[in-house]
């Protein structure tokens, strides 16, 4: 038993932690299986890499806030037009990401959207990315304090090394000058360096109104429309199409 207790306490100082938990099961499975020293350091070495593997999976999906629904396994191409199962296929494959294109998704509420956007960074992730999706109002939230709390620093350095972010209703509200001028500097500092995802109900022409600032909104598509792929998404709104009602037939007495 002492013998054990040191072992655990070897690997909970090289921080090999499911060694550390489960030491007792591997040299009780080891005397049974009778394994060779090779196998059973390799088992070993295994067993942890692939425990460290998924608690990094995990804690890089947390990190990267993603919307109830993010499995484009399940996305429906009869629901709305403008992108088919090839071609999100070849999205999928993420080679775009390595490029560090970008990608804008224009199209009226309730067309998927979102959906997207979140499915391509669950599936980013997955793919060992770092990869972040963001409505617009939080990004706003995380550039204003940024100065003034520690986890808005934080998540805002995690934005500067991201490989992917998802940016979710842009321009969907106006916004003010010293919020636009924040949002260009973290876009021009990602520019070359990370892709990034847009979604929105407005055309690039029209959000020079949203900001109030033709050069500034002209300046930040500069950035996002270089090498770039736009896809405008259109159909009805999943949302209405699938509302949950408290009483029967309300909608169509509206």
């Amino acid at each position: 038993m002492e013998t054990i207790k040191q072992i655990k306490q070897y690997a909970d100082y090289l921080r090999l932690t499911m060694i550390r938990n489960q030491a007792e099961h591997l040299i009780h499975q080891a005397q049974i299986d009778k394994p060779t020293y090779q196998q059973y350091t390799f088992s070993m070495l295994e067993k942890e890499v692939l425990n460290r593997q998924k608690s990094d999976f995990d804690r890089r999906i947390k990190l990267a806030r993603l919307p109830k629904m993010h499995d484009l396994d399940t996305y429906d191409y009869n629901f709305s037009s403008g992108i088919n199962k090839k071609q999100m296929l070849e999205l999928r494959e993420l080679l775009w990401v390595e490029q560090v294109y970008n990608l804008i998704l224009m199209g009226p509420s309730g067309t998927g959207k979102s959906f997207m956007a979140a499915g391509l960074v669950n599936d980013a992730v997955k793919k060992g990315y770092k990869a972040y999706f963001t409505t617009m109002e939080d990004l706003l939230n995380v550039l204003r304090m940024k100065e003034m709390t520690a986890v808005a620093l934080c998540t805002y350095n995690r934005y500067l090394r991201a490989h992917l972010i998802a940016i979710d209703d842009i321009m969907l509200l106006p916004i003010k000058k010293h919020e636009a001028v924040a949002l260009f500097n973290l876009i021009n500092y990602l520019h070359e360096q990370c892709s990034i995802i847009i979604t929105t109900n407005k055309s690039p022409k029209q959000w020079a109104e949203t900001l109030d600032d033709e050069v500034l909104a002209t300046a930040l598509l500069d950035r996002i429309l270089y090498h770039c792929e736009v896809i405008k998404l259109d159909g009805n709104s999943y949302r209405m199409e699938n509302r949950r009602n408290i009483f029967e037939n309300t909608l169509s007495q509206i």
